[in-house]
């Protein structure tokens, strides 16, 4: 199946808006504590039940396809007619915002797995020796601020994905001559 570039686009701002969705609720379900109950010499924690673990892995997931569909969509050959990595990387633009696209995408992805990972182990790890523990739950804030970067990972997707387009169309002219500075590196 061939792709166009509004398919492409459309796919990954679909993807990293479903991430930032998860990601919000998944902040939003996550309880503030759990539910002490002691017994001799230790603390069993009950935790309610809420979607905070799997909406948080839910969230990274969607992330990491966005992530992936992205990359896959900007060396992509449109059309039958690839372009060069070196032509897509001489232009300034797209490199500023295909390196600040894989930071955010990078942070997006710690905030959203640390608590969540964090969230878990509170949950199976729920019997405590200590007699004055509280119960505690993963960071608040965490989960949000990683579905915002999500989000924003996705919109600097898009941005490196316009560019590359640009830059294609800039290689390749209107009438598909090889562009004359680039033709040396396609012999």
């Amino acid at each position: 199946m061939a792709f166009t570039i509004k398919q492409t686009s459309l796919i990954v701002a679909t993807l990293g808006v479903l991430s930032f969705i998860f990601g919000v609720v998944a902040e939003n379900k996550k309880p503030a504590s759990g539910n002490i109950i002691t017994g001799k010499n230790f603390v069993i924690c009950k935790y309610p039940d809420d979607p905070t673990v799997v909406l948080g892995y839910l969230s990274a997931a969607f992330l990491a396809v966005s992530t992936g569909f992205s990359y896959f969509a900007l060396f992509y050959p449109y059309k039958g007619k690839s372009i060069p990595q070196a032509a897509l990387f001489q232009n300034t633009g797209f490199l500023v915002f295909f390196n600040v696209a894989l930071a955010t995408t990078g942070l997006a992805a710690t905030l959203l797995l640390w608590p969540t990972i964090t969230e878990q182990l509170h949950q199976v790890r729920n019997i405590h020796h200590n007699l004055a523990t509280e119960c505690p739950t993963a960071k608040t804030g965490l989960l949000g601020g990683g579905a915002f970067l999500s989000l924003d990972s996705c919109l600097f997707w898009l941005v490196a994905l316009m560019l590359a387009d640009n830059t294609r169309e800039d290689y390749f002219g209107s009438d598909t001559k090889l562009h004359p500075v680039l033709a040396p590196m396609m012999l």
